[in-house]
């Protein structure tokens, strides 16, 4: 009787995160998703709970620490910490099944093929944990965000994976030779480390989703092994989206996954010009609301430096304000922008930015040539034109956002410095682009503070 109660608990979980995948898939029924997600996982916790009766002490005892610690993270972390936490959780989870892996291939000699779900789960695991935390440590700037290159680094960890494969392969036909698994979860964790750290940090969103993929596939292979069919249905979802979504990243990018993972990108280019610096415009704050208000159409292309303000509030009352005078305004994504994918979605929808005036690059590229004004808050490799023709540029082909040509472009940014490819702006550099520099959240505070005072002007 309780089984086939906990069966049908599993299947409505599973529907409900098919439904929960679905339903993200727009920004307007996002939040349905979310709480479909959770009705799902809820059910799935308490379909286990109730399967394993005779343990329900030990899983409720970490049930609730893990909500001890979950909850106040969820509570302190900031928005411009997401992509981390979110490299986090992929790192925790991937742990957990390589745990797993590790506890049912100790506990007793399997079938061939109960120990090929268990290795393959433990080296997704293991690998998943070390590469998770290596992006986490990037995204935070623990670690150094562009690639660590050292010389055959490619042939090193395609031998490691070899030996790692080789060594899973062998407890696979000799399941007592317990002694090689050690060494097995030890090579799997390495890899996982010199996997990510040539990588830099321009492609940590495609990275993101393909290490939520890795621990995805490790969870459906530990429901193979642990004949659980839930675990099998979530694992292939996870693994199948995040894969999905890590192609979609690099189509963004016009790269492939091999150029991602093996090839580098984000290394810092030397100047032709010699360190010579070209001449640029800047504006106040004053000149900035000056053409703000004289706009009919304004087009704000967010990027990761609105995140690290956390200007995304004061962004809202500016959208109100600029509103209000009947301008039109619209908010260019693109697909990469930010640390993690739909990172500026997550950021514009915390400030309750209406969702149809959130555009993809596709559809808003179009109007970029009848815009009056392109705000760039912080969004520097994605509005970069050099990617359409310099073919020495390791951002060339990528697609970008059309901002050079709307009719004047003002870029918010702290500095001149490049972004995580390591390459200069050339829309920084155009006759029609104005220079604001200063923390977006200040210098959009600023601009509000002018915008009033020309109302009754």
């Amino acid at each position: 009787m309780v089984s086939s109660l906990v069966n049908y608990i599993y299947i409505v979980s599973a529907a409900l995160f098919i439904l929960s995948l679905k339903w993200m898939n727009s920004p307007a029924s996002a939040r349905r998703g979310v709480r479909a997600g959770e009705l799902g996982m809820v059910m799935a916790i308490g379909g286990t709970l109730l399967n394993h009766h005779h343990n329900w002490q030990l899983m409720l005892g970490a049930f609730f620490l893990g909500t001890a610690i979950g909850v106040p993270i969820a509570y302190i972390m900031p928005m411009t910490a997401v992509p981390q936490r979110t490299a986090m959780s992929h790192a925790c989870g991937a742990l957990a099944a390589a745990l797993v892996g590790t506890a049912e291939f100790y506990r007793e000699p399997a079938q061939p093929f109960i120990a090929t779900a268990l290795i393959i789960e433990s080296l997704l695991g293991f690998l998943t944990f070390t590469g998770s935390l290596m992006a986490m440590g990037k995204l935070q700037e623990i670690l150094p965000s562009r690639p660590l290159v050292y010389r055959n680094q490619n042939l090193i960890n395609f031998v490691l994976f070899a030996i790692a494969v080789g060594l899973g392969v062998r407890l696979i036909i000799v399941p007592t030779d317990l002694f090689l698994f050690p060494i097995f979860a030890g090579l799997a964790l390495l890899f996982g480390v010199l996997l990510i750290i040539p990588i830099g940090g321009a492609d940590m969103p495609t990275v993101i989703a393909l290490l939520n993929s890795y621990a995805g596939l490790s969870a459906c292979a530990m429901g193979f092994a642990l004949d659980n069919q839930l675990l099998i249905v979530a694992g292939a979802l996870d693994g199948s989206s995040g894969l999905i979504l890590s192609i979609i990243m690099c189509k963004a990018m016009n790269r492939s996954f091999t150029n991602v993972l093996f090839g580098a990108f984000g290394q810092i280019q030397t100047s032709k010009a010699g360190g010579e610096q070209k001449p640029f415009r800047s504006a106040s704050a004053e000149e900035a609301a000056s053409i703000l208000e004289a706009a009919t159409s304004v087009i704000i292309v967010p990027g990761y430096g609105l995140a690290v303000a956390q200007a995304q509030h004061k962004i809202r009352e500016l959208f109100d304000s600029l509103t209000r005078r009947g301008v039109d305004v619209k908010f260019a994504i693109h697909p990469v922008a930010g640390r993690m994918p739909g990172h500026m979605n997550v950021l514009l929808a915390e400030a309750d930015i209406p969702y149809d005036r959130l555009v993809e690059m596709d559809e808003i590229n179009g109007e970029f040539p009848q815009c009056d004004v392109a705000l760039v808050i912080g969004a520097n490799d994605v509005t970069n034109p050099a990617a359409r023709h310099d073919q020495g540029s390791p951002i060339f082909g990528m697609p970008i956002l059309d901002v050079d040509k709307a009719h004047t472009v003002m870029v918010i940014k702290r500095s001149m410095s490049p972004g995580f490819a390591g390459i200069d702006n050339e829309l920084y550099y155009m006759d029609k682009t104005l220079m604001l520099f200063g923390d977006a959240k200040a210098f959009v505070t600023e601009i509000l503070k002018e915008l009033p005072a020309r109302v009754g002007a």
